[in-house]
Parts: structure tokens; sequence; C-alpha cells
């Protein structure tokens, strides 16, 4: 019996290749292996040591160049030097190696705080401190590469770059990446290539560059190592290297080019040496994480709280008809959903950094945290414009939103675009790698061992039986967090039986991506007002509503459901139940009087004078408040 089902499975489980075997098998899980059991238990709030850096550096940087591009610009020596200087580029480096190694979370507030100023300068200094050669020689690279490159990285003498894409990849390994061959001439081995990457962060500015080979050795002469995906490390000069030409990514002022050049590359210059030949991809896959998971979350959380904290101030004092705009529904509607999606940003990426902090490295989890605090950060951006109106469309010093829109489509694209993110990874790499039992069951297959397959087929049948009954029995007429957990773990157990066919119904992968992220920003906010002990109110706003958002996508995905088991899963079909007008009522009012949930809104974020002023102002009359009120509504004027 159980060869035959084994038969069966086999024929409907999709082709996973080398690349995404690699994947699956690098980093752990955590919360997003819960939800796919259908029962979740938050974490503990981990113990934190005080800071490391000293908060003065980043206002001394953002008060000396918080209004200038980085590149190209006049004063780009200068933003170098006290970048340099204060050891801004060494947040990922040890302290053995001259470097000032922060925790996730600080790392995440200095990023979020100098993005919050200026985004092109959080770029520049996110960049070194995320996927780059930092983090790579700190884990792969040999002790000789250690000593020679890290304290320089360190210590800004060398500002590093990454070459992964090229013309036809992106970051990833499946496209036509450059292809090197191994060769040997008068006993010299030597790595041929020549290579082409586009759209690579301080390439222009660059004073080490690693770069990503498909190695190939067809005369078997790797002594260590195997062909495949290598990355190497190299020098400014060396010979044939071109970082000549640069890309001008929506004019945010940050440095942005090319990696070209016909090469001959030692094997020596292999990021771990020899040893470490065709694990480029791994090596990747677990540096990646980084950027995804910390670094785009922070710019992210960066721009919404800027703009948030500047819209409600904005709204606060601005008076159109002789009322303030907060007491226009219309108005006061759309600043809702900006404090909505705001809350989800920070306080997602505050439970995901104590995550991180305690020493994981949750693949799902990371790109749950990229796709969604960019598109959540895209919405709230779109809605600071709408209420700022003239002001967000005239370009001035006294434009708070008008940086933050034009950084939307970067922070959407890069490190994989959202699309792909959420199209392909978030559920199709969840259920492989999160479900508790779908990935022993393939990896019982591809080793055609039936034994195990026997262990595993069972225990996914009680898994999936006990969800299918918890789901059908259990919260009668409810639609909470805890219900719709356990209904997204037994939907998934069906939506799995498309085997192979996931990767083509890219709209039911993309719709179950959307129920996991909303469940996993549910679970964090509930963690967030458990440690905070802010307002249960705006707590319980935030859920219901991403629980309606879910609803939606239940109903739809239980709709376009395909196998002939649509009868099975009725029972998860929601009541639809938004929020009601009365609801954003109440949260305006909360906001005026609990001047907790601002305060923590504004947290890490830079906050120029005329702000800073008018939210001091006690006495809101007389030419101190309309010389402060003016300041901050007034649009810049040009001469012809």
């Amino acid at each position: 019996m159980y060869r035959s089902i084994f038969n069966k499975v086999k024929s409907i489980v999709p082709k996973i290749s080398e690349t995404e075997l690699i994947a699956l098998r690098t980093g752990n899980t955590h919360i997003d292996a819960q939800i796919f059991k259908g029962s979740v238990s938050l974490p503990s709030v981990i113990q934190r040591e005080e800071f490391k850096f000293n908060p003065q550096k980043i206002d001394n940087l953002l008060e000396n160049f918080g209004n200038n591009k980085v590149f190209p610009s006049s004063k780009l020596p200068n933003i170098l030097s006290q970048l340099s200087k204060d050891k801004f580029f060494s947040f990922l480096i040890d302290e053995k190696y001259q470097g000032t190694k922060l925790s996730t979370q600080e790392l995440s507030n200095v990023l979020t705080k100098i993005s919050s100023k200026n985004p092109g300068l959080g770029v520049t200094v996110m960049v070194p401190n995320s996927l780059g050669p930092g983090e790579l020689l700190s884990c792969y690279g040999t002790e000789d590469q250690k000593n020679k490159y890290l304290p320089k990285l360190a210590n800004g003498e060398y500002i590093p770059c990454f070459g992964l894409t090229g013309p036809n990849n992106g970051s990833d390994a499946l496209g036509t990446i450059d292809t090197g061959i191994l060769k040997k001439v008068n006993g010299k081995r030597f790595v041929d290539v020549e290579v082409n990457k586009r759209y690579i962060t301080l390439a222009p500015i660059a004073d080490i560059v690693g770069l990503a080979i498909k190695l190939e050795d067809p005369d078997n002469l790797l002594e260590k190592g195997e062909d495949g995906i290598t990355l190497f490390l190299l020098e400014k000069n060396f010979p044939g290297l071109e970082l000549g030409g640069y890309h001008n990514p929506m004019n945010l002022g940050f440095p942005n080019g090319t990696v070209k050049g016909k090469l001959q590359i030692d094997l020596d210059k292999i990021i771990g040496g020899e040893e470490k030949a065709g694990m480029g991809w791994k090596m990747l896959m677990e540096a990646l994480a980084t950027g995804r998971g910390i670094c785009l979350p922070a710019t992210a959380n960066a721009s919404a709280k800027t703009s948030t904290y500047g819209i409600f101030q904005y709204i606060k004092h601005r008076r159109q008809f002789n009322i303030p705009l907060i007491k226009m529904e219309g108005v006061a509607n759309k600043f809702c959903d900006m404090v909505y999606n705001t809350w989800l940003i920070q306080g997602s990426i505050e439970m995901t950094n104590n995550i991180l902090d305690q020493g994981n490295k949750p693949a799902v989890i990371s790109a749950i945290m990229k796709q969604q605090t960019t598109e959540r950060g895209r919405k709230v951006i779109n809605d600071a414009m709408d209420i700022h109106g003239g002001s967000a469309i005239c370009l001035g010093e006294n434009n708070f939103t008008e940086k933050f829109y034009q950084g939307i489509p970067v922070g959407i694209t890069v490190e994989g675009s959202n699309t792909l993110t959420k199209n392909l990874i978030i559920f199709g790499q969840g259920l492989n790698k999160s479900h508790p039992h779908i990935y022993n069951l393939y990896d019982s297959i591809i080793s055609d061992d039936l034994t195990s397959f026997k262990i595993n087929f069972n225990k996914m049948m009680k898994h999936s039986v006990g969800l299918l009954l918890k789901s059908k029995m259990s919260f009668v007429g409810s639609d909470n967090l805890e219900k719709q957990t356990t209904d997204f773990a037994n939907l998934s157990n069906f939506v799995a039986l498309l085997g192979g066919s996931i990767k083509k119904n890219q709209s039911i992968s993309g719709d179950m991506a959307d129920i996991l992220s909303n469940l996993y920003l549910a679970h964090s906010i509930v963690w967030y007002e458990n440690k905070n002990n802010v307002s249960p109110f705006i707590r319980d706003y935030c859920i219901k509503r991403l629980m309606y958002e879910n609803s939606l996508l239940f109903n739809r995905v239980i709709d376009n459901y395909p196998l002939g088991f649509k009868f099975l899963l009725n029972n998860m079909k929601r009541k639809i139940k938004d929020i009601s007008y009365e609801d954003n009522r109440i949260l305006i009012t909360e906001l005026q009087k609990n001047h907790k949930i601002m305060e923590l809104i504004k947290e890490n974020v830079y906050l120029d004078k005329p702000l800073k002023k008018l939210e001091s102002l006690d006495n809101l009359e007389g030419k101190e408040y309309e010389d402060t009120y003016n300041s901050i509504i007034s649009v810049k004027e040009y001469s012809h």
C-alpha cells in the first residue's frame, strides 16, 4: 500500500532545483513553523545589553549632511570621511577585527534614524552592514582574509560593494550569471571570466568588490571544493576590473553602478579559499537574510514613522474650512490607515529583531518582513502624499514626504522584487521549509527511502486529520487570531495537494503568502503590546483589520480551489466584517489622548527643528507659534 502511495506522491511533488534545495536547507524556522502547525507560542523578550553606538554620532552626521546627496556630490569626500571616522561601516564586524558589532535591534535603530532624515545616506550605510564582503568574510573568510580586510572595512579605508545582479539575472542563481572557466597555464590555475554586473550599490566609490561567478571546471583542476556559484574578493586596482559607470536610482543620491571587466582571477581570491568553491549560493542565501530581514525593513520603518509623525502634527495644526484637518473624517480615515500600517511595520520589526538576536536565521520570516514592510510602507507614503497635498508635490526643504515617495520603488525592487517574493517564495518556500512534515516527506522521496516515507506520511496524516477536526469543531462562530491560525494550517495541507502546480498557480500561492504574512504580523502585534503596554485598543484595531484582510483571502482561495475537496473547506469561508466608522473615530481619539502611541512612532526618528518646536509649544497662539507653523506649511519658491 505504501509503495503505491509513495509513487502517487512522487508524481505530484514539485521538482526542486539544486539552488532551491540550498535555500530550503539554509537558515532555520521560528514562528512561521508554528503557524503551519496551527498554534503559536510567542518568543520571550530578550534582555538587551546597553547600546554600543553613541547616538550623538548619528545626530552629528545628519546635522552635517542630512540635506546632502551622497553621490554624485562635491560633499562625498567629507561624508565618507565622517562615516569612516565614526565607524558607520563596522556594525557587522567583530571587535577582534576593530569593528563595532551591534545587535540586530541596535543596527535596525541606527539605520532607521539615518534613513528617516536622508534615505540615500541610509542606503550608503546599510549596504556595508548587510550583503557584502564584510559579512561574507566574517562568516566564511580565511583567517588571513579576515586579518587583512576586516579592519580596513571597519575603519572605512575600504568601501565595499558586492556584484551579483546582471542583465540576465536578478538576486538569484537561476538566470544567466557570469560564467568563468578554470584554466591552468604554465602551472598556474586561474578563472578566466568576463563580468557584467549592474545595479551594484556603492560600486562607483568601492575599494573592494565581492563577485558572484558561476565557476566551471571542465578539466577537473580543482583540488578542493566544486564547480558552481563561487564568491571572489577583488581590490579596486585588480587588472581588468572596471568600476566606471553609474546608475541613478530614482534620484535618491546614493552610489550605484556597474562592475565590468575581463578578468583572470587566482583561486586564493575565493572568499574562504578554494574549499569554498561552489558554495557561493549557500553563502549568499545566509547573507541575504540580513538585507531582507533587517536593513530593508528598517528603511521602510523610517519612511513610515517619519511620515506618520509629521502628518499627525500637520493635521492637528493645519486648518481648512475653519477646522483642523484631523476633525475632517475623510482625512482622519486616511490617517488611520497610516497609523495602522506603521504600527504593523514597527511592531513586526521589533519582534523579528528579537528573534534574530536570539541567534535565529529564519529565511521565510526574512522574506515576509522584506515584502510586507516595503509594501505597507508604500501605502503609508501614498496616504501621506494625499493628506500633505500641494506641499507634498513641491520640492523644497520643508517637504518631508517627497524623499520617501521617491524611494518607494527602490525598497520594493531590491533584494528580490516583491512580486517574486510574494508569489513564489513566502508560501512556496514556507510550505517546504516551515511545514512540520512536508520537507521530510520530500527528502524521503528523493532518497527513495520507503521506510522514512511511511513514518513521515503517517505523521502528515495525523497532523492533517487533527487540524481538519480542530478547524471544524472549535471556536464555533468566531474569527479571531487563534482560529485563523488553525484554519491557515488546515488550508495549507489542502493547497499542498496541488503539488508542483503550486508554482504555476501563483494566484493561490500569492494569496496564501498574504494570509501567512498577515498572521505573522498579527502575532507580532500581540507580542509588541505585551512588551510595551501601550494601547490594547490599537492592538485590537490592528488585529481586527488584519483578520478582515485575511477573510477576503480565505474566501478567494477556497472559491478557486481546483481539486474536488472543496466541500471540506467550506467551514473556513468567512463572513466578511470590516472595521466600523466608529473604530476609526475611537482611534483618532486614542491618538490624541494616549501620547505613548506617538512617542513610540517617533522613536528612532530624526525630527527637523520646526516639527520638534511645534510639538513642544504649549501656547498655540502668538508670533512664535505662527512663525513655526508657517515654516512647516510653507512651500519652496524658486526665482526664474
